[in-house]
Formats: structure tokens, sequence, C-alpha cells
């Protein structure tokens, strides 16, 4: 007899999350270390992030196709032993290529573990699923907090990054063993009755592939800027790192506070009102210096905080028929956007760095200078102007963001007629 521990199933799913969300907030404060380790340039540092971003669409895309099929238990230990390998790889890295392997492997665990996650947490708590995701989602940025604050206490005590990835180790022994000996139910569309051919009709819809869209945008305001916020502000501030911690733990706040917000907004409110936010917030990250920049940060972690959750909640609620393979195609397309953009920002970051170098400089040369010279001075200084240029090029998504989430917010309040609207704010608790 199965017997389905709802809230064992839920805390696992944390767990795994939480090596996920780990991984970038230690990538994140390694990388500039890993590019003096291993004598790497800004673009290869920037593919090899990237790369966890391509291992996440493929996995979640092709988990998304499957999880019906298999299950999400068997799903749940295939990430483990993908967790397991990558960590292991990075630990002993050799060079870029071990490097591109090692971070492969973890994205493909990452994008495992939320093919199977988000519809485990939407079938598991289906009277409340954008609430629970918020919830689940929490882990996300509570990790990369954690993540960036272990970077910054072992660099404190000398340990270096080596140690620092090892430590991933732990969470995913106790995600793994959790999911080996808990029962799981089927996914709710399977439960459901809908058909296949019900689940392809709904990804078609006009609805559904406008949220796809608007995915691209909400992953890339808050990955992108999240991942490269260390790289970018590096010389405009001597705590970059600590900017992501508080971006980070706002996300943290914000997403356990989940539950009055939705139902004081709706789904469609809040991602309107978060577009407003992260735009302003990527605007003052991009234009004040010292310690007003952390304002910004702040404001820009609001922004951010309900954008994924909040996107995968909406398709659970209102395109139900999509699927475990609604959600999933979601988080790939949004991680899949980020890899590119991080790709194409990474080149148009060095050509900005270049152009605020003297006439006819070679990148590699300066990077190459040794510390303190006139060289690495002028480096520094096209960094300083370099990091901000990026940042106002990103601008652009969330003022997109603003007007399509306004659209759909007056879309889905012409589609509920007025009585029905309390009900829906209520159907979130």
């Amino acid at each position: 007899m199965q017997t389905i521990q709802r809230e064992k199933l839920f805390w696992a799913s944390c767990f795994a999350l939480l090596v996920t969300s780990l991984s970038f907030g230690i990538r994140a404060g390694i990388l500039n270390q890993l590019g003096v380790d291993f004598n790497l340039n800004a673009s290869e540092l920037g593919t090899i992030t990237a790369t966890a971003f391509w291992g996440f669409p493929l996995a979640i895309v092709v988990g998304g196709f499957v999880v019906d099929i298999i299950g999400m238990k068997r799903l749940l230990v295939l990430a483990f032993f993908f967790h397991l390998a990558g960590i292991l790889l990075t630990v002993f890295a050799q060079g870029y290529w071990t490097l591109f392997l090692s971070t492969l492997l973890i994205g493909i665990a990452n994008g495992t573990v939320e093919a199977a996650c988000n519809p485990l947490v939407a079938t598991l708590y289906t009277e409340e699923k954008t609430t629970r995701l918020n919830y689940f989602h929490l882990w996300f940025p509570g990790g990369i907090v954690i993540g960036t604050l272990l970077v910054f206490l072992f660099n404190m005590l000398g340990l270096g990054w080596q140690i620092q990835v090892a430590v991933m180790i732990i969470p995913t022994l106790v995600y793994g063993y959790l999911f080996l000996k808990l029962d799981f139910p089927v996914t709710e569309r399977v439960a459901s009755g809908y058909t296949t051919s019900d689940m392809y009709k709904a990804i078609f819809s006009p609805l559904y592939l406008f949220v796809f869209i608007c995915m691209f945008g909400t992953a890339i305001t808050e990955l992108f800027t999240g991942q490269w916020i260390d790289v970018l502000l590096k010389n405009v501030t001597d705590n970059a790192l600590l900017i992501l911690t508080l971006t980070t733990g706002v996300q943290v706040l914000g997403r356990a506070m989940a539950r009055p917000v939705l139902s004081r907004f709706s789904p469609t409110g809040v991602l309107f009102l978060s577009a407003v936010l992260s735009a302003v917030g990527i605007y003052l990250l991009s234009t004040l210096t010292g310690n007003t920049i952390f304002l910004g940060a702040i404001i820009f972690g609001l922004g951010v905080t309900y954008f994924w959750p909040t996107m995968i909640g909406f398709v659970a609620e209102n395109i139900p028929k999509s699927g475990a393979l609604g959600l999933n195609l979601l988080g790939g397309a949004g991680m899949f956007a980020v890899s590119i953009y991080t790709i194409f920002m990474g080149g148009y970051y060095d050509r900005i760095v270049t152009s605020h170098l003297p006439g006819g400089a070679n990148l590699e040369e300066y990077v190459g200078a040794t510390p303190g010279t006139g060289m690495a001075a002028a480096l520094d200084n096209a960094k300083n102007l370099a990091g901000p240029e990026v940042l106002q090029a990103t601008l652009l998504i969330p003022i997109f963001l603003i007007f399509a989430f306004g659209g759909l917010f007056l879309y889905m309040r012409g589609r509920k007629k007025p009585h029905s609207e309390g009900s829906y704010a209520t159907a979130h608790h």
C-alpha cells in the first residue's frame, strides 16, 4: 500500500533545490578565482557559466516529456547521481574542459530536479499551487545566500574553492536518501485523466505561448543579472558579492510571504509589479555608486522575487492541461534564454572593456598585466565603465515586461467575471 508523505516529499524537494542553488551561489563566488587558477578569460568563464544553463533546459525539457511515463521518483534518483558526479568532477577539476563537463553535469542535475519537483509540488498541493511553488522556490535564493556567505567565510578562513564546492555533497546525500525511500504520487495530469493530445493543445494555446515568451525576459532579468553581479560590479563596490547576497535575501523573505501577497494582488498583478520594480532596480544598480548601490539591490531583489515561481504557478493554475510538460518547457525556456544571453553579453562586455582601453589595445595583454601597473589600472577603469553599460542594455527587458504583464493583467481580469475575482483570490488559501 502506497502512503504518500506529503510534507516529507516537500522537504526532500527543498533539499534538492538547495543543492541546485548552492551550485549557483558558490559558482558565482568562485568564478573570478577559477579564472585566476586556470588562466581563463571572460568569454571562457562566460561559456563555463552558460554551460550550467544549457544542461538545465536540456534536462528539464527531456524530463518534461518523460516524467509522466517513468515517474517523478526515477527522475530524482537520476538527478542525485548527476549532482554527485558533477560536484566531484568540479572538486578535482584540471582545467577548462573538466570545468566545462562538471558544470554541464550539475546543470543537467539541476534541470532534472526542477523537471520532477515542480509537477510534484503542484500535484501535492492542488489547492494552493502558486503559493506552494513560491515556498518551494524560496530555497533557490536561500541556497544562493548560504552559498555566497560560505564563499565569503571560507575565503576569510583561507580555505580553497575545492572545499567550498565539496560542501554541496552533504545536502545531495540527504535528498538522495529521502527520495530513494519515499513513495511518490502520479503527476496531476495523469491523475486528472487529461490525455497527451489535451496536453499538446494546451501548450500551443495563445495564452501559453505568450507566457512562454515572457519567461525569456523574466529569467534573464533575474538570473543573468544575479550570476554576473560579481563580475559587472566588482570594481564599482568592494562588496559586489554581498549585493547578490542582499538581493537573494530579499527574495527569500518575499517568497516566504507569498500567500498574503498573492491573495492581495493576484498572480498577474504580482508579475506586473515585479517588472516595474526590476526595471527600477536595474536602473539604480547601473547608476548608483558607493553604499547607495545597496538600495538598488533591495529594489531589484523585490522585483525578481516572484517571477519564476509565479510564472510556473500561473500556468499550473490557468493551463492545467499542459501538465508537467507545460511547467518544464517554461523552466527550460527561461534557462535557455539566459544561456544564449550570457554568451552574447560575455562577448559584448569584452568589446565594451576593449573600447574603453587605449586605441589598438589587445584585451588579452591587459588581462595578463601585473597588478599595480598602468595597464592593470587601465583595465580596472575600463571594467568600471563596462559593467553599468551591460546592465543598461539589459534594462530594456524588464521595460518590455511591464507592458506585457500589464496587458496580461487586464486580459485575465476581463476573462474572470467581476464577481469571481474575490473567489479567485481566496482560492489561494
